[in-house]
């Protein structure tokens, strides 16, 4: 697992959606706390698949609206 994926999904997010490092809290919903919209979201999803070589199963998709939800995903699934 790359030494500081949180960092590097931080700046994924933040490239993706402009949204300020800064408020990018583990925390933040993406939706209710971020303003980031559905197809952002999407995007979100694919690029951390793409860059991470990982598929994430369509029933954890809706699942992962912050930062902490993607983080322990790829814990579990990047070596």
């Amino acid at each position: 697992m790359p030494k500081n994926i949180e960092e590097e999904i931080k700046d994924l997010v933040n490239k993706i959606t402009d949204v300020p490092v800064a408020q990018l809290k583990p925390e933040a919903d993406f939706f209710n706390d971020l303003g980031i919209d559905s197809m952002k979201a999407i995007e979100i999803m694919a690029a951390f698949e793409k860059k991470y070589k990982v598929i994430i199963p369509e029933e954890e998709i809706p699942k992962m609206r912050s930062l902490v939800k993607i983080i322990e995903f790829a814990k579990k699934k990047i070596k």
